[in-house]
């Protein structure tokens, strides 16, 4: 058989309760040592916000179930019994997280820890911090929203120039490679460049002992053609 979601609802709201307490007493602990309870006081903001939603489902829970016979009438004076305590706790805790007048003999009597009925300090009578006095569960409640999606953009940055950074060195790698292949590129065209040079003189060099020889020839046979004219017969 299911839980029954009632008491499971009743059972968180009494932990969260109970977490408040403590919260208040180390909050108080650490102004009596004259530490920073600036986050302390935020988070027992946030957790009074979140049992004031809790009783408030249950008030609704409990009608539901009255009013459609889910449970008897009986249980139903019994639950609201435990409802009207959980709501005169909040009040009563509420009332000490502001420092709102003395402590009542009932905020002893149903919150107050083992230890303080020892003889302990009292948990309950330090005022708020100045820099939180004042602010409503709905403006803390925004603000820690505002704190985590301004955490969340800066993990997204940090996360985008971490990325870029690492483009930035391997577009470097890049051009180092890329100007050492121009390098390489550039020696082997000045090689090229001097062999043809080299190759071009020579050429040239051929040209001029070509050009020679042949008017040598052509000296040579006018030559032999003077002499064969000198010395051949002619008719009478």
């Amino acid at each position: 058989m299911a839980p029954d979601p009632w008491f499971s609802t009743y059972d968180s709201t009494c932990q969260i309760a109970q977490e408040i307490a403590e919260k208040i007493q180390q909050r108080n602990q650490y102004e009596r040592r004259g530490e920073n309870t600036s986050k302390l006081t935020v988070t027992i903001r946030t957790l009074l916000q979140n049992l004031k939603e809790k009783i408030a489902l249950l008030k609704d829970l409990l009608l539901r179930s009255v009013s459609t016979h889910q449970i008897t009438q009986l249980e139903g004076d019994r639950r609201q019994n435990l409802l009207d305590d959980l709501v005169t706790r909040e009040r009563l805790l509420l009332a000490s997280f502001k420092n709102e007048g003395a402590e009542p003999d009932l905020i002893r009597s149903s919150l107050m820890s083992e230890e303080a009925k020892r003889g302990a300090p009292n948990p309950w009578l330090f005022e708020e911090p100045e820099e939180t006095r004042g602010l409503g569960f709905d403006a803390i409640w925004q603000q820690q929203q505002i704190i985590q999606e301004q955490d969340a953009g800066l993990d997204a940055l940090s996360s985008i120039i971490s990325r870029q950074k690492q483009m930035g060195q391997e577009i470097g790698n890049e051009l180092d490679e890329q100007n050492e292949i121009i390098d390489d590129l550039a020696n082997l065209v000045e090689n090229t460049d001097e062999k043809l040079r080299t190759e071009t003189r020579r050429v040239t060099l051929v040209d001029r002992k070509s050009t020679s020889c042949g008017m040598i020839m052509v000296i040579l046979l006018l030559l032999v053609a003077i002499v064969v004219v000198a010395v051949w017969p002619t008719n009478g």
